[in-house]
């Protein structure tokens, strides 16, 4: 089987905008891969959301996400990118969650400049570290990954600022460049505020970028032929699939709270065991001597 660190720079090479579904625990990212998607991004935001139920205000630790980053990967073949956050702690606490994300399967890791404790990209309230501790961080990911290939192994860094909030746009150009020159294997500039601003820090500071599609955010939502004329490589959604689930499920109590059953919105039982993978387990279980009948 292809490396999957391999297998996502080889996806990355090709001249095309990926769309990049995003997932939060095994089911989910199982479902993304049974549906024909690449890969995935494992998105922070719903990651706290699924499983501590708060918000993505830096509440949950490197030990809750790794776990998160080992159950997703274990459940689907298909490369996976992994919220790093800040890296929880110093440039050694970097260093550690790129070997802990990378043993738990991850393709690539996400570290950001943000200080911590973080919150989500498109909320109020950001501030990012000053550039010496931002480049820092990028260092101490570039230095654990180039220790993983030494070891056989690979892993992808996904560098990212969140300057353009408090710093402006031309900070945010800076530090993208600054990373990308530190060795960072992807770069992602959050929350640009137009198409144009979009283009112009692409312009600027080129490499392999990543758009952040967040309904509702500060970015606008566009085609992914028009992202990839500006010069995206991939376009991650990280609450689409979470805020769709989460409408069903409000709709879906509505109804049983008034007293009903909501049938029309629930998938045939026979489709859910699919999903979930009873219709595979079966099929398996016939190469046994105890195979089950009927």
């Amino acid at each position: 089987m292809t490396p999957r660190a391999t297998a996502l720079r080889r996806l990355l090479s090709e001249d095309k905008c990926h769309m990049v579904p995003s997932c939060w625990d095994a089911l989910s990212a199982k479902m993304i891969g049974q549906a024909g998607f690449a890969f995935t991004f494992m998105s922070g935001f719903a990651v706290s959301a699924a499983r501590l139920g708060e918000p993505d205000l830096g509440l949950i630790s490197y030990s809750e996400m790794a776990d998160q980053v080992r159950n997703i990967c274990a459940a689907t073949a298909m490369p996976v990118i992994a919220d790093g956050d800040t890296g929880w702690g110093n440039a050694l606490n970097v260093e550690r969650t790129v070997h802990g994300f990378f043993q738990a399967g991850a393709a690539s890791i996400m570290i950001e400049d943000q200080v911590s404790p973080k919150r989500c990209g498109h909320t109020k309230g950001k501030l990012v570290v000053e550039r010496a501790d931002a480049l820092d961080r990028i260092k101490a990911a570039v230095f654990a990954r180039d220790a993983i290939r030494k070891r056989g192994g690979d892993i992808m860094i996904l560098a990212r600022t969140d300057a353009r909030a408090g710093h402006g746009l031309d900070e945010a150009i800076w530090r993208a460049n600054a990373f990308r020159d530190l060795g960072a294997d992807i770069l992602f500039i959050e929350a640009p505020h137009s198409a144009a601003e979009m283009e112009r820090m692409i312009k600027a500071a080129p490499g392999i970028h990543l758009a952040n599609m967040v309904e509702g955010g500060a970015t606008p939502i566009l085609p992914m032929n028009q992202l990839r004329e500006l010069g995206y490589g991939l376009a991650i959604f990280p609450l689409t699939l979470l805020s769709a689930a989460m409408r069903s499920i409000l709709n879906g109590l509505a109804v049983m709270k008034a007293g009903g059953h909501p049938a029309g919105a629930v998938m045939d039982f026979a489709a859910l065991r699919a999903e979930v993978g009873f219709d595979a387990y079966y099929a398996a279980e016939q190469r046994y001597a105890g195979k089950r009948e009927g």
